[in-house]
Order: C-alpha cells, then structure tokens, then sequence
C-alpha cells in the first residue's frame, strides 16, 4: 500500500511538472507582437552596425532595406553579395534578434505603375528575402504611384502587383503594399489583385493624416488582410505623446481581430530633436513594449 502511494504521488508530482513545462512553453510561444525599427530610420541603412544599435534601443528585431532605386535598374543592394548577407544573418543571430522584413523603399519616389524595371526590382527583392529567410517585403507604391490623385494608373498598378503576387506565391513570401487608399478601397484593390501573397502593410499615418477612422480602417482590413504594421505617426511626438493614437484602443481592436504580428516603429520622432536615434526610437519601442508585451 505505502508502494502504491509513493507510486501514485511521484505520477502526480511528473504530470503537475509537465503541466507547468507545458504552460512556460505556451508562454513563450505565444508572443503575439513583435517590436521592431527600421534601419533606414536609425540612419543604418544596410549597415551591419543597425543590429547593435537596435539591439541598445530594445527592439526585438529590424526591417532592412533593400538601398536606394534612382534610375538604376534594381536597388543598390549589398545583401546581394554571399559575404554580405552572411554577415548580417550571422550578426543576428549573434545578438538574437529577428528581421522582421525587407524593404523597398526606393519606391517611394518612384511609379512603380510606369517604372520598366519595377517588376524585376521586386524579383531582386524576393530572392534576397528567400536567401535571407524573411516572409515579408514592403512595397510603398509611391507619391508617384498614389491611387488617389492618379487613378489613371489603377490598371497598370494592379496588372504589375498580379504579376508579384505569383512570384511571390511562388517564394512562399508576402508582399505588403502602402497605399493612400482607404481600407475600404484597399479591400477592393486586393479582390482585383486576387493574390493571397499581396497584403497591405498598414502605416498609422496614412488614415490619420486624411482624417480617417485609424480603429475602423484595421477592422475593414481585417486581419487576413494585414501583413505588418508601421506603428507611426508623423513627426512631432513620440508615439506615448500622440494625441492622435490612442495606442491601448490600437491593440484592443488589433485582439479583437484576433491579428498577431510585428510592429515596426518607423517615425513619430521628437521635432526638437529628430536625429537622436536611440532617444527617440529607445522610447518609442520602450512604450511599445509596455503596451503590447
């Protein structure tokens, strides 16, 4: 009998432990947000010294650039060479952190809807992120390239984005696009894209600064819809003194999506003191952070 007991509590002590290992692992797993900067940002533009500074500013991870477009016909983009691109993932791996995506940002004073070489330089874009392991571009279709005050291009924008779509398909990586649409004309922009590995990359700034719903335009996106988040303002205040975000309404609708993902602080620095990398992203991913983790 007295066997039988210390058989039946040593079971009883193994299955309380497995219970606990199993409730730690859980914990871990599920960390639904991520904080990240972007290089470009922290004036570290695929510069491998980006990873130290980000690692000092507390951020769990970086969106690197793909470096700049001009009239080039792809970027200027060092991760194409072996040496390089080793050094980067080796770095990250060396400070544990993440590179939550790859940027386009060349695109921002482009038209990617004329552009000859824009389709390839996104092809450049994908086979870095398969090279380097990273599931999401960021695509900003441009001043050039705003649906708004040139919806002459809608057709071209979204013929070339079907064409992304399938070699993103193909790569097993999403493309997030930025555009100055609403949500609701965002949804409808996808339907006709009809690629599942063409999502938007959702930037605070955009609804905000045409006087939309910030809540209501992530809820009409949903979260099947959303890639990743540009988690920014304009520049004026660090996000923890925007008036204009209410940052726990932010995640209680984000929850409420059920969407889980990076945040990636891009802006929302201090107009006094604007190159001040580690104040101004320090506090930001610090608030961030005391939000969302």
């Amino acid at each position: 009998m007295k066997k039988q007991r210390i058989l039946a509590v040593a079971l009883l002590m193994s299955i309380v432990a497995a219970c606990a290992t199993t409730s730690v692992q859980r914990k871990n797993a599920r960390k639904p947000y991520k904080i990240a900067v972007v290089d470009l940002m922290i004036l570290k533009r695929q510069k491998l010294g980006a990873f130290q500074l980000t690692k000092e500013i507390g951020a769990d991870g970086l969106e690197l650039d793909m470096g700049g477009l001009g009239q080039r016909e792809t970027f200027d983009n060092k991760l194409a060479i072996d040496s390089v691109r080793k050094q980067f993932m080796d770095k990250a791996k060396e400070l544990k952190l993440e590179i939550a995506s790859l940027g386009m940002t060349g695109f921002y004073a482009q038209s990617f809807a004329e552009r000859p070489t824009a389709v390839k330089a996104v092809q450049d874009c994908i086979n870095t992120m398969k090279q380097m392991n990273v599931k999401v571009g960021f695509l900003p279709l441009g001043i050039k390239g705003d649906l708004v005050k040139y919806p002459e291009l809608r057709p071209a924008v979204v013929a070339r984005l079907k064409e992304v779509g399938k070699m993103a398909e193909a790569a097993g990586v999403v493309i997030g696009i930025e555009t100055a649409l609403s949500a609701t004309e965002e949804v409808k922009l996808l339907q006709d894209i009809g690629s599942p590995a063409i999502q938007i990359y959702f930037n605070f700034s955009n609804p905000l600064k045409a006087g939309r719903d910030l809540y209501k335009e992530l809820e009409i996106l949903g979260k099947d819809r959303i890639c990743q988040i540009h988690c920014t303002n304009k520049d004026s205040v660090w996000l923890q003194n925007d008036p204009q975000i209410d940052m726990k309404k932010v995640k209680q609708t984000l929850e409420k999506m059920d969407w889980k993902g990076w945040l990636v602080i891009e802006r929302s620095r201090d107009q006094n003191d604007p190159r001040n990398v580690k104040k101004n992203f320090g506090a930001n991913t610090a608030y961030m952070k005391s939000i969302f983790q």
